[in-house]
């Protein structure tokens, strides 16, 4: 839990010395709390109260990061239960599972779509973060091939999945230049789990069925040299999943569960048997609060619907998702070609601009900077109108390109046709439609 001002104030050396820029040690232990100043600036503190000041400090769920090739995926430091509280701030990763079972080729093709699968969605590139192979046949030789092809093909992040140590060894052979997480540590296995993690610095899961059990075995994993952790609830039906991974969060949020204070990974179709039931689990394990989630299915269609969705929780409420103000062209347009203009709200911009697109009539389309607002919200709050479009026409230079002075503005802010003469002499204001689909 964070301490409060007179908590850190008892740790300080309360010698008023004033080199931290501050007048009393008070007022740095204030702005401590508030997180506006930095212990480093105190030169004087123990080692002993530095070390409990930076662990009350610590974010309350640990940030755990898997590499690959320039490709990262992060869970953690999340500080929030809900996302209107503040924000989420990493969205997980998702995973498709291959087995070393499962024929080389098949493997290959599996993990080349997954590599090859991304979508634009608003101005966004979204795509799978990587792949996780299952040492299912027991034998080293077959695991390290398995990890082996999949890096032919797909260069993402990597999870590794065995129950005994040495498989994973072999599979951490065939994954030379990547940081992956390996699965699983149990109550049975965790002292060679922790001593191969640890040996090659890599994030280790524990799986356990419940949160107390889940604290004992990261408790006595980190007490062997593994910081970087993330928790594999094992109980994954629907309800359980749910009732489970809120209270893992909880938790370490509400509670300062410092052993539960770890993101989570969760396997969906470990608990259903029936495929549209996985991908309903793995979207409610996406809202509610996974950090890794491991799928054993792949389509266009499914893919779409989880990166959209993971897109749509994990984005700032606070801010708005924008398209840069500027002049954009669409078909190639000339100097007789139609003059629009809109808002630099993201879904707004990707509205009008794919509708005009699709006429196959070239345009120009005029965005200006409304904040991120839709086209009523920022007229609302004054962020769009008659000195704002002026404003946008006049700084990028829209005239010098056309041979008309028309502007065709939104259906739904016809009222500033009035002003926007004013502001723009001699231009010709068209009122267009109230919605672009």
């Amino acid at each position: 839990m964070a301490l409060t001002g007179l908590q850190i104030f008892k740790l300080l050396p309360q010698t008023n010395c004033k080199e931290c820029g501050f007048p009393t040690c008070l007022a740095f232990a204030m702005k401590l709390a508030a997180k506006q100043a930095e212990l480093a600036s105190c030169p004087y503190v123990s080692d002993a109260a530095k070390g409990q000041l930076e662990s009350a400090s610590a974010p309350p769920i640990r940030l755990v990061t898997v590499s690959s090739n320039g490709h990262k995926v992060a869970a953690g430091n999340e500080t929030v239960l809900f996302r209107h509280e503040k924000t989420f701030y990493h969205a997980p990763g998702l995973f498709v599972r291959v087995r070393d079972t499962q024929p080389l080729d098949e493997v290959r093709g599996l993990a080349q779509a997954v590599a090859d699968y991304k979508v634009d969605y608003v101005g966004l590139d979204l795509a799978f973060d990587g792949m996780a192979v299952q040492a299912e046949s027991g034998d080293a030789d077959a695991f390290k091939a398995c990890v082996a092809a999949v890096r032919e093909v797909n260069h993402g992040n990597l999870i590794l999945m065995a129950a005994d140590a040495d498989l994973l060894e072999a599979g951490l052979g065939a994954a030379d230049g990547v940081t992956p997480l390996l699965y699983a540590a149990t109550d049975a296995n965790w002292q060679e789990m922790a001593a191969v993690a640890k040996r090659n610095k890599v994030p280790l899961a524990a799986a356990a069925p419940t949160p107390d059990a889940l604290a004992t075995l990261t408790k006595q994993i980190a007490a062997a040299g593994v910081e970087d952790l993330v928790l594999a609830p094992t109980t994954t039906d629907f309800a359980g999943s749910l009732i489970t991974l809120t209270q893992l969060r909880r938790l370490a949020l509400k509670h300062g569960a410092r052993e539960l204070g770890y993101p989570i990974l969760t396997i969906p179709g470990d608990g259903v048997d029936d495929p549209a039931d996985a991908a309903t689990l793995a979207a409610q394990q996406i809202a509610k609060y996974a950090g890794f989630v491991v799928l054993d299915q792949f389509s266009p269609e499914l893919a779409y619907a989880l990166l959209v969705l993971r897109q749509n929780i994990f984005t700032d409420p606070q801010k708005p998702i924008q398209v840069q103000p500027g002049l954009y062209e669409i078909n190639d347009p000339g100097a007789d070609a139609p003059l629009m203009v809109t808002t630099n709200f993201s879904i707004t911009y990707f509205s009008v601009a794919n509708e005009v697109d699709s006429s196959g009539i070239p345009g120009w389309l005029l965005v200006a900077d409304a904040e991120g607002m839709s086209v009523l919200t920022a007229w609302a709050a004054g962020k769009f109108d008659a000195s704002t479009i002026a404003k946008a026409v006049k700084e990028t230079g829209v005239t010098d390109k056309l041979a008309h002075r028309r502007i065709i503005i939104p259906g739904q802010v016809a009222v500033l046709s009035g002003e926007l003469e004013e502001e723009l002499p001699g231009w010709e204001i068209q009122v267009g439609p109230r919605e672009a689909v």
